[in-house]
């Protein structure tokens, strides 16, 4: 079970690093056109149609997706400065109630965020660009990256509960 869960965690996170990819490559694509048009004339004025809206939609998927990657390898911001001065039962105890609110919070995300999706799907809702997506798409990915966030979530809860410690690694100034 573990290591579906880490490779759970790992393929969203590449999923995530693809889209930031995705993002550099779209925008480089646009400013290539835009330099074409300028040193060669109006006549050579290129767009990629809603290369804005297509940026926008793999950065909100990237950041979900990546959450729960990042939180299994440490990257999140932590605390240690207040939890590095207690006692360990204590310290203990905060970790296990700031992981069950940030699973109650994440949940209740997911939750609004599975609604939001069921809406756009109903409604047949779309974007405005010249490419009319329809939302659910970009939503979907949104929606599923909360949802393995509060698998993350669950999964280092019961690991702290198992342990009796933090499983968390710390993260460390790059």
């Amino acid at each position: 079970m573990r290591r579906l869960l880490d490779g759970l965690y790992r393929l969203s996170g590449g999923i995530a690093a693809a889209l930031i990819l995705g993002i550099c490559l779209l925008i480089s694509a646009q400013i290539v056109l835009n330099i074409t048009a300028r040193v060669m004339g109006p006549g050579w004025s290129w767009t990629i149609p809603s290369y804005a809206d297509f940026s926008g939609y793999m950065l909100a998927n990237a950041s979900f997706l990546a959450l729960a990657h990042t939180l299994r390898e440490g990257g999140h911001i932590r605390v240690s400065l207040v939890t590095s001065r207690l006692p360990a039962r204590v310290a203990l105890v905060a970790e296990v109630f700031c992981l069950a609110l940030a699973i109650g919070l994440a949940g209740f995300a997911g939750y609004f965020l599975v609604g939001l999706m069921g809406e756009s799907l109903k409604y047949g809702d779309t974007s405005t660009g010249i490419v009319a997506i329809p939302l659910w798409i970009p939503q979907s990915g949104v929606t599923l990256g909360a949802g393995i966030l509060v698998l993350a979530l669950l999964d280092t809860l019961v690991g702290t509960l198992r342990t009796g410690a933090p499983v968390l690694p710390e993260g460390g100034e790059a």
